[in-house]
């Protein structure tokens, strides 16, 4: 498995990620189990988790994704093998998660405590604010849009994260759904008030999503901001499994009818003309989609989620494929054709 330094931390991570977002919804806890046991055989030093998961966000599962893993390193031993993230939630509306999530200090520090329980360890290697507490151009939108920030700001989040770094609780922070000029302010702001550092960014990146490349792809790079890419197959719609009005039993898109973001004509135009080309290349078209993204210079680790373990096979193997000059180039004469169908 190939590795790849997270940041400027030295720390190794290896390039395929896993995630975990079904786990307590579409996956028992013996299969969570089982797909931590298989990607740690095969090289994978990474999981990645949020005290929301599993997902959709409901008050009966919030928080069982995390528990699961927990178990695993109860059951295993293995806390010391994996490099573990997780997440700390955005503004949110609801009355089961805090009475309403706001990205203060003290909810933060409350959120990472809960967090440690459910995982059963003493320390989080990296700790993501899920989504920021301001609008943002996100989930959908490309455009920005001009509206008032209500809240708390980034210097309180800073805040509260440096304190669970000085705290020993958490190692390294990282931000998630952030655009450039988020990633900006909250690394002025560690310079100027001395405050851990921001060393990752998980945002979507996919063949259908590309939108990372405008701006934050030479912010990462020359910051040294490692992208941990999530939605590399765009909810399993770059596998081409939903081609033709096809919705297979107990997939993602046919059990949760309200993730349609992938799913709009432009989307499947695109996802179309990807899955053809695969196909064209001898290639299974979700590995295709995967080795894309894990072959792009600013990705740090491919965040993968699998429900069966033959996806998940699948899934992992994409490490070992290399994409020709020629498929490269055609891959962007798509792109060329089908831009940001789905930000």
């Amino acid at each position: 498995m190939q590795m790849r330094e997270l940041g400027r931390t030295g720390v190794k991570l290896s390039h395929i990620c896993l995630g975990t977002m079904t786990w307590g919804e579409q996956n028992t806890q013996s299969q969570a189990h089982e797909q931590m046991d298989y990607a740690v055989a095969e090289g994978v030093n990474c999981f990645d988790t949020a005290e929301m998961y599993p997902v959709p966000p409901k008050a009966e599962t919030y928080g069982r994704t995390e528990e699961l893993i927990g178990s695993w390193f109860q059951k295993t031993g293995k806390r010391n093998d994996v490099f573990l993230a997780t997440k700390v939630l955005g503004p949110m509306a609801t009355n089961y998660v805090r009475n309403g999530t706001r990205l203060d200090r003290q909810q933060i520090l409350d959120a990472c405590e809960a967090s440690l329980k459910r995982l059963q360890t003493d320390v989080i290697d990296l700790y993501q604010v899920h989504w920021p507490q301001r609008p943002v151009n996100n989930f959908g939108r490309l455009a920005y849009e001009a509206r008032q920030a209500q809240g708390p700001d980034i210097e309180e989040t800073l805040g509260a994260l440096d304190a669970l770094v000085q705290q020993g609780k958490v190692r390294y922070i990282g931000v998630s759904n952030e655009t450039a000029w988020g990633l900006h302010e909250y690394l002025r702001l560690s310079g100027e008030k001395n405050l851990a550092r921001i060393v990752s960014i998980q945002n979507p990146y996919s063949l259908l999503n590309r939108s990372f490349e405008v701006n934050l792809s030479e912010f990462s790079h020359r910051e040294d901001i490692g992208l941990l890419a999530y939605s590399p197959l765009a909810f399993g719609v770059l596998s081409g499994k939903y081609l033709d009005g096809a919705m297979p039993e107990n997939s993602r898109l046919q059990l949760f009818k309200r993730f349609s973001r992938y799913t709009s004509p432009q989307g499947t135009a695109a996802a179309r003309a990807y899955v053809e080309l695969a196909r064209a290349h001898d290639l299974d078209p979700a590995q295709m989609a995967l080795a894309f993204v894990n072959s792009r210079p600013f990705v740090t680790a491919n965040i993968i989620g699998a429900t069966t373990m033959a996806q998940l096979r699948s899934n992992i193997g994409s490490a070992q494929i290399e994409l020709s000059d020629a498929l490269c180039k055609s891959i962007e004469e798509v792109h060329r054709q089908h831009t940001y169908p789905c930000p």
